[in-house]
C-alpha cells in the first residue's frame, strides 16, 4: 500500500470555515470524480483548535491533511498524471499559501474493530 499525504496551509483570504468547506465541499469530490478509480481510500483532515492535554506547544503549522491511499506506486503515477492533474493542482493554489506532499509506505501497527 502506498500513501501519499498532502499537507495544506490556508489561503489567508480564507476563514477555516471557508477553507473547510472548499476542501470538503469543492476539492475533495473532484478528486474523487477525476482519481476515484485508482484510489482504494481518500479522507480529508482539516484541523480543530487544539485544546487537549497534553500537547507540545507547538503549533503544527498545517490547516489539514489529506491522505489518498493506492495498492501500487503505479497508481499513484497514474492519478498523479492525469490530463485534470493541472486544473485540480490550480484549484489547490488558488487556496493555499502552502503545501507538501509525503509519501509514505503505511504499516498498520493496529487496527481495533469498530465495535470496540
Amino acid at each position: 500500500m502506498v500513501k501519499v499525504m498532502w499537507f495544506l496551509r490556508k489561503a489567508g483570504h480564507l476563514s477555516m470555515e471557508e477553507f473547510r468547506q472548499w476542501w470538503l465541499e469543492g476539492h475533495a469530490p473532484m478528486i474523487a470524480t477525476r482519481q476515484g478509480h485508482l484510489i482504494s481510500r481518500y479522507v480529508v483532515n482539516v484541523s480543530l483548535a487544539d485544546d487537549l492535554p497534553g500537547g507540545t506547544g507547538v503549533e503544527a503549522g498545517w490547516d489539514g491533511v489529506a491522505e489518498e491511499w493506492f495498492e501500487t506506486m503505479e497508481e499513484a503515477r497514474q492519478a498523479f498524471s492525469l490530463p485534470s492533474a493541472p486544473e485540480t493542482r490550480a484549484d489547490v493554489m488558488a487556496h493555499v499559501s502552502a503545501m507538501a506532499r509525503l509519501v509514505v509506505s503505511e504499516d498498520c501497527i493496529l487496527d481495533w474493530p469498530s465495535n470496540r
